[in-house]
């Protein structure tokens, strides 16, 4: 029996547990994937928006600013990347100009700070050398950042798990009832008791509101497609650049990562089935079309990688948060600015939770620090040595392009949550995220999680399921 039972561990579940995880609760966090963050905390643009683009007086506007202002201590503390380097809208022409006032001044009506109108190129051209020359007018926001999205999400449900928090993966929830003030919550695996369910689902949120009785909101997913460029071109821009947004979002945008590359993207498309995470060349065209009106020079040569991720788009238009079962909390349509608002959406949840009546009394142990991933390379050489020294393992360069030791990667095995699949290492450590995307360092990745788990070599897998990577041995020794 636990006190709550959250459902999702995407970056709103992870951290809505972070948040709990701080009480005397028993909690567990119920995950479909073998992994957390495999959602659209993967595929993410990373940005921390400034909070100039939702509408006042809505939870994405109110949660935005505030997420924004919480996040780089949580990222201190939690070993993330982050990097306040600033947001810029451009415009072209008149019409522009008057929908970036008004993004100006519904950004001070939201509270963000020392926003700047900008009304000429040359003073976009101090900003961003690269703007194309049609463009004469902008909007600066220097408190917008970034922040890598899936190790925001690993290190916060790590965070929680370190203290006490529980993480059931494989957990698909199948159905969800309720007796005597205890929901019972079905998967084909086993069947979990808690007093309070959190419904962070992402895409599944309507489903699983509809198996505990609430049909009150409806999930569309958005698609969108992204381009990586190599960390060569990291010079291109240093501020994350928008276009001016329409309807459907915030269009296709030029960013740097906290990694050093640079990601073009999102396309924008509602369709109907929540698996479909396909790229296509219309949308790959779309996105050299629009990125390259913007800004000069883009080398589509250096692209290393493309993905797609979907967004949960709900029918209310602002974010779903709301209890319209006793003790069931959702926390769903969590779209963009999801990312940003997610520290304080978790803190908005512990409130609703504790106006509900639960007994929430801090624990007097509570750590709300981690140590980071990839963090070999930020070490001085007399650091590296001494490492070395006592564990040789750090002195093998498994992943050559982002420079990760065989070392990192079984000290990542071996922490919560302890990844089984080759994308599980990737998304902790960045190997095989580099330019050759894994050619080098697959194999040796496979062997090291074959002897950490005690598995057959060829039973290792990209990302859990029947996604195999070997089909068997060539030749077996002599």
């Amino acid at each position: 029996m636990y006190d709550i039972a959250i459902i999702g561990a995407g970056v709103t579940g992870a951290m809505i547990a972070r948040k709990l995880s701080a009480y005397n609760l028993k909690i567990c966090v119920l995950e479909k994937e073998e992994d957390v963050s495999m959602g659209a905390s993967m595929a993410n643009s990373g940005i921390v928006h400034a909070g100039f683009d939702a509408v006042f007086g809505t939870l994405k506007a109110k949660l935005n600013v505030k997420g924004s202002e919480m996040m780089p201590k949580i990222t201190s503390e939690l070993g993330v990347p982050y990097k306040n380097n600033g947001s810029l809208v451009v415009g072209k022409g008149s019409d522009d100009f008057q929908t970036i006032k008004e993004l100006y001044e519904r950004g001070v009506k939201n509270g963000v700070k020392n926003l700047q109108l900008i009304t000429s190129h040359e003073e976009l051209l101090k900003i961003e050398p690269n703007i194309n020359d049609d463009f004469d007018c902008g909007l600066y926001a220097p408190t917008g950042a970034i922040v890598c999205p899936y190790t925001l999400t690993l290190q916060a449900i790590g965070n929680a798990m370190d203290n006490g928090t529980e993480l059931k993966l494989g957990f698909e929830v199948k159905g969800i009832s309720c007796e005597n003030d205890i929901y019972s919550i079905v998967s084909d695996k086993e069947t979990v008791q808690a007093k309070y369910v959190i419904n962070a689902a992402g895409l599944f949120a309507d489903e699983i509101a509809r198996m505990a009785g609430d049909n009150s909101f409806t999930i569309t997913p958005r698609k969108g497609e992204y381009m990586l460029l190599d960390k060569e071109c990291a010079s291109l821009v240093t501020t994350t650049v928008f276009a001016v947004p329409t309807k459907m979002g915030k269009g296709i945008l030029v960013t740097p990562t906290t990694h050093g590359n640079i990601i073009l993207g999102p396309t924008s498309v509602n369709i109907e089935d929540k698996n479909n995470k396909a790229t296509t060349q219309e949308g790959f065209d779309l996105i050299s079309t629009q990125a390259k009106d913007r800004i000069k020079n883009i080398p589509f040569g250096k692209t290393i990688t493309s993905f797609c991720g979907l967004r949960a788009v709900g029918d209310t238009g602002d974010f779903i948060i709301n209890s319209n079962l006793p003790r069931f909390i959702n926390v769903a349509a969590i779209e963009s600015p999801g990312l940003s608002a997610s520290p304080a959406i978790a803190e908005y949840v512990a409130d609703m939770l504790s106006g509900m009546g639960i007994e929430m009394t801090q624990k007097a142990d509570y750590d709300p620090y981690r140590k980071p991933y990839n963090y070999f390379t930020k070490l001085t050489n007399e650091e590296k040595n001494e490492l070395i020294a006592k564990d040789p393992d750090y002195g093998k360069i498994i992943c050559r392009c982002e420079t990760v030791t065989k070392g990192e990667i079984k000290d990542a095995m071996l922490r919560n949550p302890k990844p089984t699949s080759i994308d599980g290492i990737k998304r902790r450590t960045r190997a095989s995220m580099g330019r050759c995307q894994g050619g080098f360092c697959y194999p040796h990745i496979i062997e090291i999680i074959s002897e950490m788990l005690d598995i057959p070599y060829e039973n290792v897998t990209k990302f859990g399921g029947e996604s195999f990577i070997n089909l068997g041995k060539i030749k077996e020794d002599v």
